[in-house]
């Protein structure tokens, strides 16, 4: 059944598995504006069902608009959240909400002080994309060392071009942040015998030291490695955190990656530092502004190795976060406090 609102919502009514557990989401609508949610979150999907709620689903495969969103949050008690915007005129428009759920660990677009005000609980789930990003920022650093795509490139079009690369035993790189991401990418490292630095003013210094990690200063950490890798979250003192000024602190030759958020990156500074040289590729799954034009200047550069802003896409990831963020939303309507309360 499609809701009146918009062809871009599917309307599905939970079963009763039982009178109990049905009861908890009797009466109440959860609004899910994540993309694929259906598809890739079935697990997650299927527990809300059987707790009695009523799924307002995004049946397109781009994010709602602000107006698709605010057609639909007036009857919400809940919301998964993908990356459409909470914003103050979302959340005033939306009487009824409780919690926002949000399907991964990003809260970039969610008013959070503004939700506090209103009582709302925003939830995210911490850690449980990590290991689907670490994996690709691993990806990206092999691709970028063997220059992978460029061997692909020559080989569909029938040339035998054999592209000499580096290999990474015995490199070092500086990770831009120690959370959940750096430390399962630093473990997954350990076996190619890096030099691990890694910048975090607020770093589990024990885990640190059982990884083999130096924590040092943003300065330090950028300097004299073959490979810098930021993974801290987008906030405003953190804007541009990769600019001309720290760029020009790396050495000539150095790779950059990027599976973090793309405002964390000057786009305009790193094109320079690729003209330069000084930057020898990038692996960028970010933007500053997505989805990326295909004029973007970084497009220029064949030693710059790109994807769709698809690190956490991954079947195992989908799994885990979607069963999180179901849970904590059947949490909040049985009397419990979810387990990642973000405001």
């Amino acid at each position: 059944m499609v809701t009146p609102a918009s062809a871009a919502a599917h309307l599905q009514k939970g079963s009763r598995m039982n009178d109990s557990t049905a009861e908890v989401g009797a009466g109440r609508t959860v609004i899910v504006g994540a993309v694929r949610y259906a598809e890739l979150c079935g697990r997650g999907r299927q527990l809300l069902l059987d707790h009695g709620f009523t799924l307002i689903e995004n049946q397109t495969t781009v994010p709602w608009t602000a107006e698709q969103l605010l057609a639909h949050i007036g009857t919400a008690d809940a919301a998964v959240a993908g990356v459409e915007v909470f914003d103050q005129d979302a959340l005033a428009a939306a009487p009824a909400l409780r919690i926002i759920s949000r399907l991964g660990v990003g809260l970039d677009n969610v008013d959070l002080p503004a939700a506090r005000a209103r009582g709302i609980d925003v939830v995210n789930v911490p850690g449980g994309n990590a290991e689907a990003v670490a994996e690709l920022t691993l990806g990206f650093i092999l691709s970028l060392l063997r220059r992978l795509p460029r061997m692909d490139e020559a080989a569909r079009a029938g040339r035998w071009d054999r592209y000499v690369g580096g290999e990474l035993a015995g490199k070092s790189i500086g990770l831009l942040g120690f959370g959940a991401i750096a430390r399962l990418l630093a473990s997954r490292l350990s076996g190619f015998d890096l030099t691990i630095k890694a910048y975090d003013p607020y770093a589990d210094l024990d885990a640190a030291a059982k990884a083999g990690v130096d924590i040092v200063s943003l300065e330090d950490a950028v300097r004299d490695v073959d490979i810098v890798s930021v993974h801290v979250p987008h906030l405003a003192e953190t804007h541009h955190l990769v600019d001309d000024e720290l760029i020009a602190l790396m050495r000539e030759g150095t790779l950059l990656i990027n599976t973090s958020r793309g405002g964390l990156v000057d786009e305009a500074a790193l094109v320079r530092g690729l003209d330069s040289g000084r930057i020898a590729g990038a692996g960028l799954d970010v933007f500053e502004h997505e989805p990326v034009s295909p004029d973007n200047p970084l497009f220029r550069h064949d030693s710059v190795v790109t994807a769709p802003h698809a690190g956490a896409d991954t079947k195992e990831a989908y799994d885990r976060i979607g069963w999180a963020t179901a849970q904590a939303i059947v949490d909040v309507f049985s009397g419990r406090t979810p387990v990642h309360v973000a405001n």
